[in-house]
């Protein structure tokens, strides 16, 4: 019944900017810790950013950090992941994750389907 669906995603230019949002359903999404996560084929999924239950300080993977921005909207049921100064090696497919546990280490329960990337140089 868990339903998470990106959008966002495109081909840009090294530099620009891009805007991914997660429109959530079937669940109660304020009990939920959320996430960003990537991945590339032949790669491991990279977690990019975590906000967890009651924690108002959003983690980040140093890959990523003081370039993008991750929120939630509780009243639309949506997450955000702004990207700025994008990178060619930011190129993947972006999904949002979920998970009923508070800490950003535990593993994510539900996934997306995913939004591609892909940025040139």
């Amino acid at each position: 019944q868990v339903q998470l669906e990106e959008s966002g995603g495109g081909l840009v230019q090294a530099g620009e900017s891009l805007r991914l949002s997660c429109v959530a359903s079937g669940f109660a999404f304020d009990s939920y810790s959320v996430g960003w996560l990537r991945q590339v084929p032949g790669k491991e999924p990279e977690g990019i950013a975590c906000l967890a239950r009651r924690d108002p300080t959003t983690k980040y993977a140093d890959s990523v950090k003081g370039r993008f921005t991750a929120s939630r909207d509780s009243a639309k049921n949506t997450v955000y992941l702004q990207m700025n100064s994008l990178k060619p090696e930011d190129t993947a497919v972006y999904h949002c994750a979920v998970k009923a546990a508070a800490g950003c280490i535990i593993p994510y329960d539900s996934w997306g389907q995913g939004t591609p990337v892909t940025v040139s140089s």
